[in-house]
């Protein structure tokens, strides 16, 4: 498992709500193989191993709602006990070492979380979906051979809008970005709204300018809300990366809107997709592979305010994992 105590006590994104169903799944999460499984209380974590003879217990199956070794049918309670060894005679008693080493989970906002240190914190609060007007789409996975923090940092970077997703995101007539200030609330770090030019922000086929406003939700985990004032509608995209190991991470989304974006989910997925795959390449190429916490080592403007505060949370909280 990958040292970062700091990363260990927060929830990780794990995979999809959806990815799992009536079998367990494989989950790689800091380099640690993860075992996941539904029974009829719920979702639960283990660490992919059964004590026996090192099966992976993903491979098995969840059965009286216990997850049993494809190995040799042992089977383990949601809490991770084992509580039937069919090669035992019967009448003895189950050895107290017979464990599955168990992580806490929740499933929460489409998506499945785990936190490696045992801890049971409280998770960030994704307000659109308290909302019944917004509509919802899980977005992702898709892997990155970078680290998280280059991932998010992008995602946090108002500047390369109108150069990597021209056209898409932006104009090369309309570049330049217009200062901001990042506002620090109790727990909350966002920006001002910054005035983004675009050429359809709503589909009509005419530019304008629209206004995002950045949040900071936890170190891997941020999100941005466009808002169009003449359409008075809001869009909201939060974006959560899973550290798989040191090299490779999966980032997933929630697409959030309090419209009708006349487009299916299956669309707005692909276009997601597509702006994903235009900084996919750039990312995966910055130098240092590792994100600098010192602010003299990479040259930042005025525009770069978001990710600045971004690299002074990192270092105030004290995360190693994708850091320099």
């Amino acid at each position: 498992m990958i040292d970062d105590q700091v990363v260990l006590e927060d929830w990780l994104v794990a995979c999809r709500s959806e990815d799992v169903k009536e079998s367990p799944i494989q989950v790689i999460l800091m380099g640690e193989r993860l075992a996941i499984f539904r029974n009829s209380k719920g979702i639960h974590a283990f660490k992919d191993l059964c004590i026996h003879r090192g099966a992976a217990l993903s491979l098995g199956e969840v059965k009286n709602d216990c997850l049993v070794c494809p190995y040799h049918a042992w089977e383990y309670d949601d809490e991770g006990a084992c509580v039937h060894i069919p090669q035992l005679p019967e009448g003895r008693a189950i050895p107290k070492k017979a464990k599955a080493i168990s992580y806490p989970c929740i499933e929460k906002y489409g998506l499945i979380w785990v936190n490696l240190a045992g801890n049971n914190p409280d998770l960030f609060d994704y307000r659109p979906m308290k909302d019944e007007s917004y509509h919802h789409v899980i977005w992702g996975p898709q892997e990155v051979a970078a680290k998280p923090p280059r991932i998010i940092e992008n995602f946090l970077d108002v500047g390369h809008l109108a150069v990597v997703h021209v056209g898409a995101l932006g104009t090369d007539s309309h570049r330049e970005v217009h200062d901001y200030k990042v506002n620090k609330e109790q727990d909350r770090i966002y920006s001002d709204e910054i005035a983004i030019f675009q050429p359809d922000p709503d589909g009509s086929g005419i530019p304008k300018y629209v206004y995002y406003t950045y949040e900071i939700h936890r170190p891997f985990t941020v999100s941005f809300t466009k808002r169009d004032k003449e359409n008075n509608t809001l869009m909201t995209i939060l974006l959560t990366v899973r550290p798989i190991d040191k090299d490779r991470s999966m980032a997933y989304g929630i697409l959030s809107f309090n419209y009708d974006t006349g487009l299916t989910d299956e669309a707005l997925i692909q276009f997601q997709d597509e702006i994903f795959a235009q900084d996919k390449p750039v990312v995966e190429n910055q130098k240092p592979e590792e994100l600098p916490l010192d602010l003299q080592v990479e040259l930042s403007l005025v525009c770069d305010r978001m990710s600045i505060a971004y690299r002074q949370y990192l270092k105030e909280l004290g995360v190693k994992m994708g850091t320099a």
